[in-house]
């Protein structure tokens, strides 16, 4: 006699659709890795580099039209420039207006801020690659050239030197050297400088080096813009919200590609390293950043660090690459006063040490603005940015602003 089939009871049908669930899950995140990682870059960026290209040479150009304003046009140059000492390729956007102009071009540098260490994140890869410019319009409409560096390493093959002072300095004033190149621009020798907070520290860098780096060009002023200014002040105080963390991932990864004493599992342990190690092959642009929030939410709620990132080699190579040495060119240091990833406290105390060293500075606080909203166009900071470099570029008395 044939015995009956066996009833599966109501725990086996649960285990087999948890079981079900748990391969969506796993699916679903891995489909998402996948869909949320940087395209390549384009084979324009991959133009190699003359032997004997100096660096500021113009190696390369073709138009650019991604978001451009309507009354500018722009090209995409690449041109030579060094990284860690060595020769290397960057890419950069220049913008002039469509109107004549009556003689060379006043040039604003602009220095982007964080969008990540890998070749995919340069902001000339970017839908909107001017995001983040206070009021590009403005700039266009006054008659002014911009120069907008991607830094060596993104867009260009190499690795990005996240937060090498030198390197970033290097990058902003050979971008504006190789633009003055390219004939139909019109580019002058007058240029202000804009950066916004990794791209804030690199326009300081840039002001310690103009004069003698490029003693042709004439750098009227440098406005630093929610700088990365105290490199060690900014890793302490933010490595605990998300954004934080995603600039950790990406300094600890370019430190230790940099600096040989600079090793990233002495800072970073276990899960959390390779969590870290994902975030820094990510770029912040666009809903592709969710990704790397998501991995930053997993991560422990101090901080990726599990040593104090302040100390040893990694902290020694974060001060030296603070920039505080005065020079001779005025600065405008523009701060957000709601800002939680460049803490105004640390703002403040900063740029009153660089008063106290004898600095030109006009330091401006900007209440309710957080570390984005002090550079959109709606922002009070635009207009006065705007007002500040026309006075730079007519050579009108500085008035010093330091903090009290």
């Amino acid at each position: 006699m044939a015995s009956a089939p066996r009833r599966r009871g109501p725990l086996a049908f649960l285990r087999r659709t948890i079981a079900a669930l748990a391969v969506l899950i796993v699916a679903a995140v891995a489909l998402a890795w996948y869909l949320t990682l940087p395209s390549a870059p384009g084979a324009f960026y991959a133009h190699p580099l003359p032997a004997d290209a100096a660096p500021g040479t113009l190696i390369a150009a073709e138009p650019y039209t991604t978001a451009v304003p309507e009354n500018a046009e722009g090209w995409l140059i690449l041109y030579a420039t060094t990284r860690v000492g060595k020769p290397a390729l960057a890419s950069a956007v220049v913008l002039v207006p469509r109107a004549a102009a009556s003689g060379p071009r006043p040039v604003v540098a602009w220095a982007h801020g964080t969008t990540g260490i890998a070749a995919p994140c340069a902001p000339s890869l970017f839908p909107k690659p001017f995001d983040n410019i206070p009021d590009i319009a403005a700039l266009v409409n006054e008659g002014w050239a911009y120069v907008g560096t991607d830094y060596p390493g993104l867009g260009t093959s190499g690795g990005h030197t996240y937060f090498v002072g030198e390197d970033a300095a290097h990058a902003v004033l050979d971008s504006v050297r190789a633009a003055r190149q390219l004939q139909q621009a019109n580019l002058g020798d007058e240029v202000v400088v804009w950066g916004h907070s990794q791209g804030g520290g690199s326009a300081l860098w840039t002001g310690t080096r103009a004069a003698e780096f490029a003693p042709e060009l004439k750098v009227k002023g440098i406005a630093a813009l929610a700088p990365a200014s105290d490199l060690k002040g900014l890793v302490s105080s933010a490595q605990g919200n998300f954004f934080g963390k995603i600039v950790s991932a990406y300094i600890v990864a370019s430190y230790a590609s940099v600096y040989p004493d600079v090793k990233a599992e002495d800072y970073v342990h276990g899960f959390t390293r390779l969590l870290a190690a994902d975030i820094a092959q990510r770029c912040v642009s666009g809903y592709k950043t969710l990704f790397a929030v998501a991995e930053a939410m997993l991560a422990p709620a101090a901080g990726i660090f599990a040593v104090d990132p302040t100390t040893g080699p990694l902290g020694a190579h974060l001060a030296e690459n603070t920039p505080s040495t005065p020079f001779p060119i005025p600065l405008l240091i523009g701060q957000g006063e709601a800002d939680d990833v460049v803490h105004p406290d640390l703002q403040r105390r900063y740029a009153a040490a660089m008063c106290a060293a004898g600095q030109q500075l006009d330091f401006r606080l900007y209440p309710g603005r957080d570390h984005i909203s002090v550079v959109t166009a709606d922002s009070p900071l635009a207009p006065d940015l705007i007002a500040w470099t026309r006075d730079r570029f007519a050579n009108a008395a500085f008035t010093p602003n330091c903090p009290t």
